[in-house]
């Protein structure tokens, strides 16, 4: 029984001072690999403020570059654990972490597909400059005011002030309509003049008309005119041109603004603007008093 203590204990103390061998032969190492943490540490703080400082200029969004300079700083760190683990000689301990990283990585993607989608749609979405925050866009059968791109939802605010929120996956998936990527938009509308109308007369007044309703129309020229088809009542016809603005709202005064001048127009020169009629006709002349006795 002795004897197997004094075993157990001697092989106990060589176990210890191969551990301590092998702790000072590598101590040169250990040093190193704590000061290579140390500079990744402080160079993973001023790389995450640099990003910081040159995405803001781009994304006015807090959490999405809050988001980024984290990310850079544990990626500047996790070079820095990678670099120390190879100075130690720890070759096969950086592949078990680099194939654990694999496996947790495939799991976690799995299980947060839609929310790792969205996130990375809200970054993408960030960097376009197609798409920035108070631009009027239109997509996904909704059209507003862009107020945030965050990490999850594509925010839009809409005429009647309503917050739409938006996946971001779905915005980069379907078409977007932006109104604010140009100065001018077409705006167009439709009308109808009675039959015993001059129509070479009602195409005159109508660009007359526009033109001196909006002070960015210089002449006649820049205001379309289209007899479109005869009509159940009228002969309709589309009138189109151009405004400055950059919202869909704009738009929208423009139509009321025509409406109104044309309509004032039309009334001064005698113009009829028909509204549906129906003409009942009867062509024969019906008995009050019904002759024919019925059956017996």
């Amino acid at each position: 029984m002795e004897d197997q203590i004094k075993n157990s204990f001697n092989l106990l103390s060589e176990k210890l001072l191969g551990w301590f061998n092998a702790f000072v032969n590598n101590l040169p190492n250990l040093f190193i690999a704590i000061i290579v943490l140390v500079i990744f540490y402080y160079l993973s703080n001023y790389a995450a403020k640099l990003v910081k400082r040159l995405i803001s200029k781009r994304i006015h969004q807090d959490s999405l570059v809050n988001i980024i300079s984290k990310i850079t700083t544990i990626l500047v760190l996790a070079a820095g654990l990678f670099l120390a683990l190879g100075v130690l000689n720890l070759s096969r301990t950086l592949e078990t972490l680099i194939g654990a990283a694999g496996v947790s990585g495939l799991v976690i993607g799995l299980a947060l597909q839609g929310t790792l989608s969205n996130t990375f749609a809200g970054i993408v979405l960030s960097f376009r400059k197609s798409i920035e925050l108070g631009h009027w866009v239109e997509t996904n059968g909704f059209s507003g005011e862009v107020i945030e791109i965050s990490l999850k939802n594509f925010v839009v605010k809409e005429a009647d002030n309503n917050m739409v929120m938006i996946p971001n996956k779905s915005i980069l998936e379907n078409p977007v309509k932006n109104y604010s990527l140009t100065s001018k938009m077409r705006v167009s509308f439709n009308c109808g003049v009675g039959y015993e109308s001059d129509l070479e007369f009602v195409e005159k007044l109508t660009k007359e008309t526009i033109a001196k309703a909006f002070p960015n129309i210089e002449n006649t020229e820049q205001v379309e005119f289209y007899y479109q088809e005869f009509g159940s009542s009228s002969i309709d016809f589309l009138c189109r041109f151009w405004i400055e603005g950059d919202k869909a709202i704009y738009k929208l005064r423009a139509i009321n603004t025509a409406i109104i001048e044309i309509k004032k127009a039309f009334d001064k020169n005698a113009i009829n603007i028909p509204f549906p009629i129906r003409t009942l006709q009867f062509d024969n002349d019906l008995s009050l008093n019904n002759d024919v006795k019925p059956s017996e």
